[in-house]
């Protein structure tokens, strides 16, 4: 932020990245880590003890991994490297501002700022967080600095309910993670499909950027594919090519995108002929191309 310098603890590539593009946007960070880490330029760790910088920053971002976040809030409050003028922020996407709670006494105002982008490349962070969501919650102060620190990254913020960002979360990981595990599935079946190794890992991926196109439209409308046109032979075809793993899998992805054909207008005739083929018992042994 351009108000205050921010001192950033953990220098992971999230920690990373966003040193890399608070400081573009013109603000003084301090990068703080206990391990020696391979940085991006230009950023160096801080040399000097910990709890000076702490305290020098008027909000302090923990960048660590989840698990690590109450812990390194409890070193700080023994340490008394926070006090009531500053913020103190953590980046985790599914605790709230109660993983800050050792910090309650310090008076420092509490909270969380999860910026809703993936960052492999530190050094490409500002062009990356740039136009993405971040979701804030905390305490007015925190959601305030938040707010701020969204604006300072050309980010747009989105004020979470304490309780219920265990749920966002898992929509991120449904979102972002999840749809790298289906690409891999889509990968490992076209290769046991007979497709080149070399050709498997890139043949859907025009498929796929799209279909990411295509949300700009909303889910249902962007829904495309035998589940939406209600085509039930295409279905028990591929249940049948699946082992029962797959085919699991295939059944749960299919009826929740039979509820989004659903929406987009399938007739209900078609849509209940659907559900019985990705409900009903396992066809997978009888089935043949052209069986009525």
């Amino acid at each position: 932020m351009k108000r205050q310098p921010v001192a950033i603890i953990g220098a992971g590539r999230m920690g990373q990245g966003l040193a890399l593009a608070l400081s573009a946007a013109g603000t003084k960070v301090v990068l703080l880590s206990r391990r020696p880490r391979e940085l991006a330029p230009p950023l160096v760790l801080h040399p000097g003890p910990r709890r000076e910088a702490v305290r020098a920053a008027g909000l302090v971002l923990l960048a660590t991994p989840d698990d690590a976040i109450p812990q390194v809030a409890a070193e700080l409050a023994d340490e008394q490297a926070v006090g009531p003028s500053q913020v103190v922020l953590h980046v985790s996407g599914v605790l709230d501002r109660r993983a800050l709670r050792p910090l309650d006494a310090s008076g420092a105002g509490l909270g969380s700022f999860h910026p809703l982008q993936t960052i492999v490349d530190p050094s490409a962070a500002a062009q990356r967080l740039a136009g993405c969501y971040v979701g804030i919650e905390g305490d007015d102060r925190a959601l305030a600095v938040g707010q701020r620190l969204a604006a300072d990254l050309r980010m747009h913020p989105v004020v979470l309910a304490a309780d219920r960002k265990a749920t966002y979360h898992a929509a991120a990981v449904f979102a972002a993670n999840y749809s790298i595990a289906l690409a891999g599935i889509a990968e490992r079946l076209a290769r046991s499909a007979g497709v080149p190794p070399e050709v498997a890992g890139q043949l859907y991926l025009p498929l796929m950027r799209g279909a990411v196109s295509n949300l700009e439209l909303g889910p249902a409308a962007a829904l495309t594919g035998p589940i939406r046109r209600g085509d039930v032979e295409t279905i028990r075809a591929h249940l049948a090519a699946l082992d029962p793993a797959d085919r699991q899998l295939y059944r749960s992805l299919g009826l929740a995108a039979l509820r989004l054909a659903r929406e987009a207008g399938l007739e209900t005739k078609a849509a209940r002929a659907m559900e019985r083929i990705l409900t009903g018992p396992d066809e997978a042994e009888t089935f043949s191309p052209g069986r009525p």
